[in-house]
Formats: structure tokens, C-alpha cells, sequence
């Protein structure tokens, strides 16, 4: 058995970055800490969190004169200045790379031009997104929605740091038919399309893929899509305990990789796991 892990799998730079602040701030802080959602799509890196008391809100009220921690998503504007209302300390951990598509969004709804992002709908980073725009952003996530838009003067697109490029590519080619003036701003985050395409130079040569990262996590899920393309024997789990040990054999070539919100350790105990139960 021959197992490689895909390159770039696991945490990226602004989930690590979302963690490292909030253990920080749980060692410094007597104050009660919460984050606003859940911090990152791993039920294992949040029930950690949940031990050491941080807990996850919907409703910013019920961080009231505590600390609250912005998640690497982002949030939509107007959640700073209602802070200040309930006396309530930010840690912001937002990603630099979603601060740069919020700060488009503002800037180009000023000067009036109609935001399209193309993403999900129901993902917290463009929610938060739509948020620096007035909430007036057009959310498209197929060709067939952006084929019913109107026609605008003006448009300006920006991307969910995540969404694969294929996707992105095919959209706004339709786009540029729906204004007189279309800008495009290319978002989506350079770890997303390298990890992205590690995983699709993997899948070629696998016999089987697993994908490790939480069921409800957006990237994992594009990981897993992407694999399955190249490679139909391509598993999603989120931990070790989920492995079906029983589709392995001794002679696979057995490709891994992980979301971006998956720690280094659930990626060991996968590759632990299948080297004690299956045998290298």
C-alpha cells in the first residue's frame, strides 16, 4: 500500500491563522470568550473550543460585555458598530484575503455599480461579503442564474475565495454579456486553486481518494467533487472512525487530502489508522 498525501492539504493561512488568535486569547482573557458561528466547519477543532469554555453564537447580543471573535469568514459591516452598542471586544480574524473581497464590494457599490458574487448564497463569507454592500449584492452559484439576469450598466463581480475556477471562468463569461461595463475581480484565494489542483493531480493516479474535513465544510466538499472527477473511488470522511477499512487493499496507491479547515493530527490518525489496519 502506498499512501500520499496531496500538497497544501489541511489548515490554510487564515484558518490557522482564526485558531492560533483564538487559543491566544483563551490563555490571556478572563473575560468569557464566543465566536460568531462556528469558527471553522470541524466538529473536532470545536469541541476542543468547547472545553476551554468558547462557545458559538448566532445572535450577537449574547456575547454582551464579553469578547467575540470574528471567524476567518468574515461578518457583514454593520456587526462592528453593533458591538459597540452591546459593549462587546472584537477579535477580528478575518482572512486577508475575504477582507480584500469585502473592501471591493464597498467600494465599487459606491460608486454604483451592481455586485455580483458568485458563491453560495448560504455560506457565512458571503453573507459577510454582501454585507459591506448594503446587502444588495446579486449571489449567483450556475450559469443558468446568470443567464435570467437583467441587464446592467454597470456590474462588478468578485468571487467566494473558494469556488473552483472552472466555475468562476464559466460565469463570468455569461456576465460580460449582461452590461455595458463589467469589471472582474478574480477572489478567489491562490491556496483554494493550489490545493485544488493538487488534489486533481492525485486523484489521476489513485486507486482510491479520501477526503478528509467536515461534512458541512464548502472546500471539502469542492475537494471531494474534484476528486471524484479523476478518480471514482473517492471516499469523505472526517475522521479515522469513518475509514470503510474494508474497500482497501495491501497493492493500492491510496491519495489523501483535507480541507482547509482539517488540524494535522486528524490527518495523521487517518494515515496511522491505515497503515495499522491494512499494512503498508
Amino acid at each position: 500500500m502506498n499512501i500520499i498525501v496531496a500538497e497544501n492539504s489541511g489548515f490554510c493561512f487564515g484558518v490557522k491563522r482564526a485558531i492560533n488568535k483564538t487559543f491566544e486569547a483563551s490563555k490571556k482573557n478572563k473575560k468569557k470568550i464566543f465566536t460568531y458561528g462556528p469558527l471553522i466547519h470541524n466538529n473536532q477543532v470545536i469541541n476542543k473550543l468547547e472545553k476551554l469554555g468558547i462557545n458559538s453564537i448566532e445572535k450577537i447580543e449574547d456575547a454582551k460585555n464579553s469578547i467575540l471573535i470574528i471567524r476567518s469568514h468574515g461578518v457583514p459591516l454593520e456587526i462592528y458598530d453593533r458591538a459597540k452598542e452591546y459593549d462587546i471586544e472584537l477579535i477580528d480574524t478575518t482572512c486577508p484575503f475575504v477582507r480584500k473581497v469585502q473592501t471591493i464590494a464597498k467600494e465599487y457599490h459606491e460608486k454604483d455599480y451592481q455586485i455580483i458574487i458568485v458563491g453560495n448564497p448560504n455560506h457565512p463569507e458571503v453573507i459577510g461579503i454582501n454585507g459591506w454592500c448594503n446587502n444588495e449584492a446579486i449571489i449567483i452559484e450556475s450559469i443558468d442564474e446568470a443567464n435570467k439576469l437583467s441587464v446592467f450598466d454597470k456590474i462588478c463581480v468578485v468571487a467566494q475565495t473558494t469556488i473552483t475556477l472552472e466555475k468562476w471562468n464559466s460565469i463570468t463569461k455569461k456576465l460580460k454579456e449582461k452590461a455595458r461595463e463589467v469589471i472582474e475581480f478574480n477572489t478567489i484565494c491562490l491556496a483554494t486553486k493550489e490545493r485544488q489542483d493538487a488534489c486533481a493531480k492525485l486523484a489521476k493516479k489513485a486507486d482510491i481518494m479520501i477526503v478528509i474535513g467536515g461534512y458541512h465544510s464548502s472546500n471539502t466538499q469542492k475537494l471531494y467533487n474534484i476528486s471524484k472527477k479523476y478518480c471514482k473511488n473517492t471516499i469523505h470522511i472526517e475522521t479515522a472512525e469513518n475509514l470503510p477499512l474494508n474497500i482497501f487493499n495491501k497493492d493500492d496507491i491510496i491519495g489523501v487530502t483535507a480541507g482547509a479547515s482539517t488540524p494535522e493530527w486528524i490527518i495523521n490518525d487517518v494515515i496511522n489508522k491505515l497503515k495499522e489496519k491494512v499494512g503498508n
